[in-house]
């Protein structure tokens, strides 16, 4: 008798449930939908990228077993990671799919049975080099660039706080070794893209010039593979390796600090390189003339090329920086989430990119909406304290420092235009945000009293009626403090 997926499906359940316990099969297997099977291929349905990879690191042979139990030993399983916009964005709430894609609306993810060990996780290959090393005379080497395929130029958010050193990079990347940046050092504290970026390049080059020999290694790495080169009498053959690359990137070099004879072999490395028209590129936590117990010729050289600094992204760049994410991951989050998680982790991309696996871990596992509240439980493991109370100080200083006023100004006499403008602002969102009285309210200000705070805030609503950008102005400070502040 045929099967059909709902069937084998259901007898794979069967025998699950018998292996793992209620709550587990309960958070992990209850929400998978069976949705089709063809020959041998059984597809199921899985909520998100996160769900799918928790399968497949933790109970990877349980669903090897089940399966070729139903389908025999060609049996393969095959997911599909959809998102809720795809689905309602589809026709009919359903998905076309050619070849495993899906058209756009959702993501794909497949793992190929059998002996092809295509149940195991998607990983990176080992990220160790294996043998550094060539035999003294052979010019063509082929190389594992250690690079991480994921890392690449379009998911890198462009702004402001990285315009130059992405530019360098993408001219770097059609042409390595012939342009003026050479070598070029990206900075920047962490977790801001450098190594990101690193990568990038590399990608680009091999991508464009699949001839050329590209090489990321960390200055942890480079250190002891010296070491082993040392312990074997092979510093020669080391060397040699190295001056046969096109592309070298070297990651975090202010670690190369107070270890002299690594600076040396790789200022030989460096000179040889650079003599031969080949790229050299580095990262480092600071520029170049803030290293410290570096040799000073070294130094030097770091400064024949561009040192580019990588900055904080502002609100607008990470904000596209976390929807990149989202979208490399197919989840969607709330507006209004997506802009609280990217006003409170500032500094850090990294964090962003942490906050938001977090969050649908968390949303997985525990069967609940992504929201406001479920965003503040988990940032608080990334950054010490992000609630506060709304108080009518907040506000004073908040308006004040956007109209570039002391703040001293909003509680005193003048009645300057902008002063009072500034100072009915405040009040109104005093009123719209606090749970404070009118004439607590005016007492804020210098002590005025209530009918004062009743005027301002009928003076503020009409001009917001009228002044479109009077209007935008107060949305973006309503906006900031709702999700900069929020109420413990």
């Amino acid at each position: 008798m045929t099967k059909d997926h709902a069937t084998v499906w259901g007898n794979c359940l069967q025998t699950i449930r018998k292996n793992v316990n209620q709550q587990s099969f309960k958070t992990w297997f209850d929400p998978i939908k069976p949705v089709r099977l063809d020959d041998n291929a059984l597809t199921i349905q899985v909520p998100n990228k996160f769900f799918y990879e928790w399968l497949e690191e933790h109970y990877v042979k349980l669903l090897k077993t089940t399966i070729r139990r139903e389908l025999g030993q060609n049996g393969r399983l095959e997911y599909q990671i959809l998102t809720k916009s795809a689905v309602a964005a589809a026709p009919n709430g359903k998905l076309n799919y050619n070849n495993g894609n899906s058209n756009g609306n959702g993501a794909t993810a497949k793992k190929n049975g059998g002996k092809a060990g295509a149940f195991a996780p998607g990983m990176l290959d080992s990220q160790t080099i294996k043998n550094p090393f060539v035999i003294p005379g052979i010019r063509k080497i082929k190389v594992d660039p250690q690079l991480n395929p994921n890392y690449l130029f379009d998911n890198y958010i462009e702004g402001d706080c990285n315009r130059l050193a992405r530019s360098a990079g993408v001219a770097i990347a059609k042409k390595p070794g012939g342009t003026s940046f050479n070598p070029l050092v990206i900075f920047g504290d962490v977790g801001l893209g450098k190594t990101h970026l690193a990568h990038a390049i590399g990608n680009e080059v091999r991508q464009s010039f699949p001839s050329k020999t590209v090489l990321y290694v960390s200055s942890e790495k480079f250190t002891n593979q010296i070491i082993q080169s040392i312990k074997n009498n092979a510093v020669n053959d080391f060397v040699n390796f190295y001056q046969l690359i096109d592309v070298l990137i070297v990651d975090d070099i202010q670690f190369l600090a107070r270890k002299q004879k690594t600076q040396e072999i790789f200022f030989h490395i460096f000179n040889q390189l650079h003599q031969n028209g080949k790229q050299i590129i580095l990262t480092s936590d600071r520029a170049p003339k803030d290293l410290d117990d570096m040799e000073e010729r070294l130094i030097s050289r770091f400064k024949w090329g561009l040192s580019a600094d990588l900055q904080a992204p502002d609100l607008e760049t990470r904000i596209a920086i976390l929807e990149a994410k989202m979208n490399q991951e197919g989840v969607e989050l709330p507006a209004d989430v997506t802009e609280f998680i990217c006003y409170n982790i500032q500094n850090n991309i990294r964090e962003l990119e942490g906050v938001l696996v977090s969050l649908i871990a968390q949303s997985s596992l525990n069967r609940q909406e992504v929201d406001i509240e479920l965003a503040k439980r988990v940032i608080r493991n990334f950054v010490r304290q992000i609630n506060k109370e709304i108080t009518v100080d907040y506000i004073q200083n908040l308006v004040a420092e956007h109209f570039s006023l002391p703040v001293e100004k909003l509680q005193g006499k003048t009645r300057k235009r902008q002063v009072v403008i500034a100072r009915q602002l405040s009040m109104y969102l005093a009123k719209n945000l606090t749970d404070k009285s009118l004439k607590a309210i005016g007492e804020n200000f210098g002590g005025r009293d209530h009918s004062t705070v009743i005027y301002s805030c009928k003076t503020v609503s009409d001009l917001m009626e009228t002044d479109m950008i009077f209007k935008d102005t107060v949305s973006e400070l309503e906006k900031k403090i709702k999700l900069s502040l929020h109420d413990q």
